[in-house]
């Protein structure tokens, strides 16, 4: 120690007697920082660079708004293509992996849901039949009772969540998530019940409960899967209001945002799987 109390700069001194850093820590640190800094950087213009397609094709979404027009082919195309492109993306990025084929998966299903609700009477009626509320109807007006048919949209986004929920898994368990979520979903699903015709209660129920878990295992997982889960939560439970309950203002425009920024979120989860990694 040198008589000015402080500790001499040699390689094995971390801090001086006033607790400050050396400086081959701060430089180390620095460097370390640095090189963080770019690796993050370089991440996201790899990934900017991928996903821009995807933004490109929300864009013409958003700006034809075709599914508000008449229904047809080539609006539900284009209402698919940004949930086909994070499959390519997918893909193309991580062609093997198990964590990212289950996602990939779930956002077929989420596609063949999506074309459903072009065409509303496709996407849910009951046994004997319901009152639609077609979202491409801007005046929240009710649309014709439709014949009994099996509500497929419906059952290919509670085939879509299933999926996501086998790729989310069980570890981490933390069972200290599903007390808020349940705390969430039963008060505003006992709501949605009275407004229910009596053909779509067990339907419903049924995919409320795998949304619910979908959200809690996505929470577990935390990152972007924690927020895509939340989104895609949300996206579901302003849909079903605006369609059973009241029309909202804007219910298409919040219903289309969320969903897509979550499944964007949920694909981009990819990148942080462990068993990605180990596949």
């Amino acid at each position: 120690m040198s008589s000015s109390g402080k500790v001499k700069n040699t390689p094995g001194a971390l801090a001086d007697v006033r607790g400050k850093p050396s400086l081959e820590l701060r430089a180390g640190t620095a460097s370390w920082f640095g090189s963080f800094l770019l690796v993050q950087q370089a991440f996201v213009a790899h990934v900017g660079r991928w996903l821009s397609p995807f933004f490109l094709t929300c864009a013409v979404y958003f700006l034809l708004w075709s599914p508000e027009n008449q229904p047809s082919w080539v609006g539900a195309l284009i209402k698919c293509l940004p949930i086909l492109y994070l499959v390519v993306f997918l893909w193309t990025v991580y062609p093997g992996g198990g964590y990212s084929l289950l996602l990939q998966g779930a956002l077929l299903c989420s596609a063949v849901g999506d074309s459903c609700l072009v065409w509303p009477e496709a996407f849910l009626h009951g046994e004997r039949g319901c009152v639609v509320l077609s979202l491409r109807d801007p005046g929240g007006g009710r649309g014709q009772a439709h014949p009994p048919l099996s509500p497929p949209g419906m059952a290919a986004f509670a085939v879509a969540h299933l999926l996501y929920l086998w790729a989310f898994g069980l570890t981490p368990l933390k069972p200290s998530l599903l007390l808020p979520v349940l705390l969430a979903s039963i008060p505003y699903y006992g709501l949605l019940l009275w407004h229910l015709p009596p053909d779509m209660v067990l339907p419903l129920t049924a995919y409320s409960l795998v949304l619910a878990a979908m959200l809690w295992r996505g929470l577990a997982r935390g990152g972007s899967t924690s927020w895509g889960a939340l989104l895609f939560t949300l996206s579901d439970a302003v849909l079903a209001w605006n369609i059973f309950v009241h029309p909202l203002p804007h219910a298409h425009l919040v219903v289309m945002t969320t969903y897509y920024a979550a499944q964007t979120l949920i694909a981009l989860s990819a990148f942080q799987s462990p068993r990605l990694k180990s596949n």
